[in-house]
């Protein structure tokens, strides 16, 4: 594979590019729904919405470098991954990173680069499996499960630093601890964003899922398919974005026990998502960690 183009910065609806498909407007449509998908329409074409696209070796020594020495507390790694039944059985399709001191989404193209988008040095020697597997770099995700499961099965990448807003949800939650909540959920209860803001993200959400969601006519192959649509890429890039309010949102209501607890958690997690036995779905994950719903 060539490793001479440096990664690419992307604005969604850029000038010159091909404009994504505009939707139908049917009569039964929320006008609501509409208004929100003209305003993000509004923000591509204003350059609001950028990321930067990581698809050569280059671009991945590149996001190493910008990956280093960054502070730690809050954490400012924010991680997703994207991919066909994501888990050892199926495909890691996009890494997504948000680095909140920059304010900037990566979305690296695994897909495409394959085990190189981890093993690729930078300048520095570092790789990007190094800062995955770092005790010492705090990585935020959403239950970490199916993520770890895709990484350590597909690329033997051994998550490390794990900050898991699924558990920190559960463990600071004032109603019942009986089953965990999904992100969607989540940012719809808690996230500390504008109203305008979360509703731009919602019809982020909605244009993702009709795009690969197959009970709404999608497929999940559409994260596969190159080059990667516009609403799609959007989708990947809000939801990351979406990460540090939560996170900070569930940092200020843990207790000390509680955060033990959650530490004490993710590492369970990681090493069952790495077993022979780790089933990535089933009703059996939708329940909290064993005794958690007993705690107060």
């Amino acid at each position: 594979m060539s490793c001479t183009i440096t990664c690419e910065e992307v604005t969604v609806g850029d000038k010159g590019a091909k404009p994504p498909p505009w939707v139908c407007i049917e009569a039964n449509w929320d006008p609501t729904f509409l208004d929100l998908t003209a305003s993000l329409e509004q923000m591509k074409l204003n350059g609001e919405l950028s990321f930067k696209l990581v698809d050569t070796c280059a671009g991945v020594a590149e996001l190493v470098e910008a990956l280093t020495d960054l502070p730690v507390s809050p954490p400012s790694l924010y991680v997703d991954l994207e991919g066909v039944n994501l888990s050892r059985h199926g495909t890691v399709s996009i890494l997504q990173i948000y680095v909140l001191p920059q304010d900037q989404s990566y979305l690296v193209d695994v897909y495409t680069l394959g085990g190189e988008a981890f093993s690729t040095k930078a300048p520095n020697g570092r790789t990007l499996r190094d800062i995955l597997e770092s005790p010492t770099i705090p990585k935020v995700f959403f239950d970490v499960r199916n993520d770890s499961d895709a990484l350590y099965g597909n690329f033997g990448v051994n998550l490390g630093g794990v900050q898991d807003l699924q558990l920190m949800e559960l463990a600071t939650r004032r109603f019942s601890r009986r089953y965990v909540s999904g992100l969607a959920k989540c940012i719809e209860r808690d996230a500390i964003m504008p109203f305008a803001k979360r509703q731009l993200w919602k019809a982020a959400k909605e244009k993702g899922l009709d795009l690969y969601a197959p009970q709404r006519g999608g497929s999940f192959e559409v994260f596969n398919a190159r080059p990667l649509s516009d609403d799609l890429a959007l989708y990947c890039v809000q939801d990351v974005r979406s990460l540090p309010d939560l996170w900070e949102t569930y940092h200020r209501r843990m207790t000390p026990a509680w955060a033990a607890m959650v530490e004490k958690t993710v590492r369970d997690r990681i090493a069952e998502s790495q077993s022979a036995s780790y089933e990535s779905n089933g009703s059996q994950k939708a329940l909290a960690p064993q005794g958690w719903f007993k705690l107060r």
